[in-house]
């Protein structure tokens, strides 16, 4: 878990997140007043890692009804991460007219890729050799979130998702019956990672045929994932500690 900087050359170093839920009472109330605590302690561990990309798998707000005060707090912590974010809107922060997207016109944050929003499905970091994927939540309603897997452009090829992780014994009777994401569904992304969204606690799924993690909500797992694509080809994934703004 201890912090180091020593990324090899030709390592990828990706930092993975969810569930932040920025807001103006519950989650601000353990930062000071502050709803982007969190998301502050992500970054600045993301800095502290020499990260080339943050990925943020979804519910970064816990709604859409929150203060002009937090959205314009929120966009300047995006805007002065001074790394690339890639952000996929979740169930509790979709992509909806009037959303804090819009009010906060975050897709003119020049750092801030925005699935769904900026881009359709995909980015490309050709400098990196890396492309990344998600389908947005575009409304409160049910889907599929790994659906229609894109083909591999680049080395790396890493799929963002936001839903619950069903596993086969319970696939038929789910435990919750929205958003649902299956072995297969992880096994058909072909990915080096999927980064999932949609649960507090961490913890990886799947079958293991793709490496697939929940990251957990900083406020409940007090942790990122921390995922290293060397140049070697392996994907090496950690847990590590929240730096503290």
């Amino acid at each position: 878990m201890a912090n180091t900087n020593n990324k090899a050359p030709g390592d990828v170093v990706l930092v993975h997140t969810s569930d932040v839920h920025v807001d103006d009472d519950r989650i601000a109330a353990i930062h000071g007043g502050d709803g982007t605590g969190g998301l502050r302690d992500v970054i600045a561990t993301a800095r502290g890692f020499d990260a080339d990309i943050v990925l943020l798998a979804g519910d970064i707000f816990d709604s859409h009804q929150v203060t002009p005060q937090t959205v314009d707090r929120t966009g300047k912590v995006l805007a002065d991460a001074g790394l690339p974010i890639v952000w996929l809107p979740g169930n509790h922060d979709p992509l909806t007219k009037g959303s804090v997207y819009d009010r906060g016109g975050y897709h003119q944050i020049t750092n801030l890729v925005i699935l769904g929003l900026t881009h359709d499905r995909t980015i490309e970091f050709p400098a990196l050799d890396l492309e990344i994927w998600g389908n947005a939540h575009r409304d409160y309603l049910d889907m599929v979130p790994l659906r229609e897997p894109p083909p591999r452009n680049l080395r790396w090829h890493i799929a963002m998702g936001h839903g619950h992780y069903e596993p086969p014994e319970t696939w038929h009777n789910p435990l919750r019956p929205s958003w649902l994401i299956s072995d297969a569904m992880i096994r058909d992304t072909s990915a080096d990672y999927v980064a999932l969204g949609h649960w507090d606690r961490a913890a990886q799924v799947g079958c293991g045929a793709v490496p697939a993690y929940y990251s957990g909500a900083p406020h409940y797992a007090n942790t990122v994932n921390l995922v290293r694509l060397t140049s070697g080809g392996d994907v090496i994934v950690t847990r590590e500690s929240l730096h503290k703004e």
